[in-house]
């Protein structure tokens, strides 16, 4: 839980915060997600997601797998909290200077501050709130 904007010091590294780091183990994941931006696992959570795609029927799944594996990576916090995080993957999200961590339940993403205001502006509430009511929560 929680939200936490950080900047890439100039080796691109990202602090993650303490808070998430506790959930997140030692080693976690890091990979796309269809939104833009990354989202990041716990080993624990990875391998429960990973259950699933290896369940997929290969004809539907496969585009889904290469998708999810040739864009994941495993990341060790240093002594200072901070992952480095792949080129690629930093271009995929829009993050060249700060990124906000947010926490989504099981797992958390990381967006570039710019593109997180702009999905997360009055707008977007409104839009949220609606699927809000249509769901009954």
């Amino acid at each position: 839980m929680g939200q936490f904007t950080h900047s890439l010091d100039a080796k691109k590294r990202l602090f993650m915060p303490a808070k998430h780091r506790e959930q997140l183990g030692e080693t976690f994941i890091i990979t796309r997600s269809t939104d833009p931006c990354l989202k990041v696992y716990s080993m624990e959570q990875w391998n429960k997601y990973t259950e699933k795609l290896e369940a997929l029927p290969s004809v539907d799944g496969r585009d889904i797998i290469r998708f999810v594996y040739s864009n994941a990576i495993e990341v060790q916090p240093d002594a200072q909290g901070r992952v480095l995080i792949s080129a690629e993957l930093l271009a995929y999200a829009g993050i060249t200077k700060s990124a906000v961590i947010a926490g989504c339940g099981y797992y958390a993403e990381i967006w570039s501050e710019e593109i997180w205001n702009e999905h997360h502006n009055a707008e977007n509430v409104d839009a949220i709130q609606k699927k809000m009511i249509d769901l009954a929560l």
